[in-house]
């Protein structure tokens, strides 16, 4: 008997399609992961773990393009086996081009959440990602990870932001993400015009913009506060002791401190002190 149960569902947002997954340890789902569908085109794949019950919705659908926001397994994992079922074209970033053409590692909590991804042939994306009728423009969004893109919708202020949302308040980082490139990303994506963000774990309809320029707000906050204190003298540890709010111990337990407070705190001293 499995530990883990599997979570699927799919969504009607109106414009556009959403399809969510995960896994169960008996609970709520564990972090899920949304695909969307617009006009024929598919950004993000879902988690491997959810290949079987994704490829049979989108079977249903018009489908003739995918585009990958990043590399993580969470938004990668089926990009392979849809482009083989459906024979259609599958669009990253060059370095997530690269990074899925062989398989990459990953570590044991991510294997047990969403399961390692599946290589594929992708291709580099060009300055616009044709739909049927509509145009979807790729915006490199570095910071979450290096190769982190987001798409916009622009006739129908649509962006599917991939990771660059997640919240407006993070608690964490990954150990390789960094905190001067995530604050000038959301800079740069502020500038274009867009009302409904479509995160790939946090949907936000109406007043996505004004989220993310909050997101970008308590960044901004959060950075003052660790330079003032690196200014004042502080190494790095006893900042971490200073501002830890011990908010995130099953996160930073459970990815053996690949995901944790620690390391946001790190990348925002490593900025103040290239200032």
């Amino acid at each position: 008997m499995t530990l883990l149960k599997k979570f699927f569902k799919q969504q009607d947002f109106g414009l556009v399609k959403g399809f969510n997954g995960g896994v169960s340890f008996g609970g709520p789902p564990a972090m899920t992961a949304w695909c969307y569908l617009r006009d024929g085109v598919l950004i993000d794949t879902c988690t491997r773990h959810l290949k079987n019950p994704l490829l049979a919705c989108l079977a249903q659908e018009k489908i003739d393009t995918v585009v990958i926001t990043h590399h993580h397994e969470d938004h990668s994992g089926n990009a392979g086996p849809i482009r083989r079922a459906f024979t259609i074209p599958v669009y990253a970033h060059p370095y997530t081009v690269t990074k899925l053409s062989t398989p990459f590692s990953i570590k044991p909590y991510q294997h047990l959440i969403w399961g390692k991804a599946a290589t594929v042939d992708a291709l580099p994306y060009g300055d616009t990602i044709h739909g049927r009728t509509l145009s979807f423009k790729p915006i490199h969004t570095p910071g979450h990870s290096k190769d982190h893109t987001v798409y916009l919708e622009e006739a129908n202020g649509i962006l599917f932001s991939g990771d660059l949302f997640l919240g407006e308040r993070i608690k964490f980082f990954r150990a390789d993400e960094c905190f001067e490139e995530q604050i000038a990303s959301l800079r740069h994506v502020l500038t274009f015009d867009f009302a409904h963000v479509f995160c790939a774990h946090r949907p936000t309809l109406g007043k996505g913009k004004e989220a993310l320029a909050r997101k970008l707000d308590f960044l901004l906050n959060f950075y003052g506060t660790v330079k003032d204190l690196r200014t004042g003298g502080l190494g790095t540890r006893a900042i971490i002791r200073r501002l830890d709010k011990k908010e995130d111990r099953f996160v930073k337990y459970f990815t053996l401190n690949n995901a944790c407070f620690a390391h946001m705190v790190r990348s925002a001293v490593a900025l103040a002190d290239k200032e």
